[in-house]
């Protein structure tokens, strides 16, 4: 896979266009150990070594983001009146990143954005059963037969129907709550059809992926090797 070394620097977020041509007219790139001033070159990014000032610039495949989605903030790629998840990502070609799933406008916590199509599916996909934990704080007090009711399953109404979850007892008014769907409003429905509300809610963990608590609400981090190979486990055995 050929392309030009310049596209190749700019999409590695070091710059536009130009400001790229200028860090090579400096001699700062290296191709193999060879200065390369020209833009224009054809490289490899999977079998050459590319050098900015002695460090490597590696090549990725994809990329893969953890958002600690804060409240007030809509999960799209765009929107003409609301701020988005996606204004919050500032990388170079966040145009060609998008959210897996998405949170209510007032849901925080654990949100994956990717340009990974196969894994987005694949994490969405009612057929592959993958976990999603959400800390949900109750307007009122929890009890065990809310508790067996929501492992049981039950009717969110207008004929649907929420498969059994798994329900953690945190506090009195507080629980972790594990589903592997992804109906519209679906954990706010499933406590309404317990007789309980949602007073917040906050997703944790998506399949393997744990929400990063060092991350505050509207920041964000790469996902680490382990993280994705971990992510990515499930995606090869499907």
């Amino acid at each position: 896979m050929l392309v030009r070394l310049d596209k190749f620097l700019a999409d590695r977020g070091l710059g536009t266009r130009s400001e790229v041509r200028e860090i090579l007219k400096k001699s700062r790139v290296r191709i193999n150990e060879t200065v390369c001033r020209d833009g224009a070159v054809k490289m490899d990014p999977l079998q050459d070594r590319i050098l900015l000032d002695d460090c490597q610039i590696t090549y990725e495949a994809f990329r893969y983001y953890m958002l600690n989605k804060p409240a007030g903030v809509i999960t799209a790629t765009t929107d003409p009146h609301c701020q988005t998840v996606m204004d919050l990502i500032r990388e170079p070609r966040s145009n060609t990143l998008s959210p897996v799933g998405r949170l209510d406008k007032d849901t925080v916590g654990l949100l994956l954005i990717t340009d990974d199509g196969s894994l987005n599916h694949y994490l969405l996909s009612p057929r592959k059963h993958v976990d999603k934990t959400y800390e949900v704080t109750c307007a009122k007090p929890f009890d065990d037969t809310m508790k067996q009711a929501l492992e049981q399953g039950v009717c969110l109404g207008g004929g649907e129907h929420a498969a059994p979850a798994s329900v953690t007892l945190l506090s009195e008014n507080r629980i972790h709550l594990t589903i592997q769907e992804g109906k519209f409003h679906q954990v706010k429905r499933m406590l309404h059809a317990v007789n309980n509300e949602v007073i917040h809610l906050k997703r944790i963990r998506m399949g393997s992926l744990v929400l990063d608590d060092t991350l505050a609400e509207g920041e964000y981090r790469k996902l680490t090797a382990a993280e994705i190979a971990a992510l990515c486990q499930g995606l090869e055995r499907s």
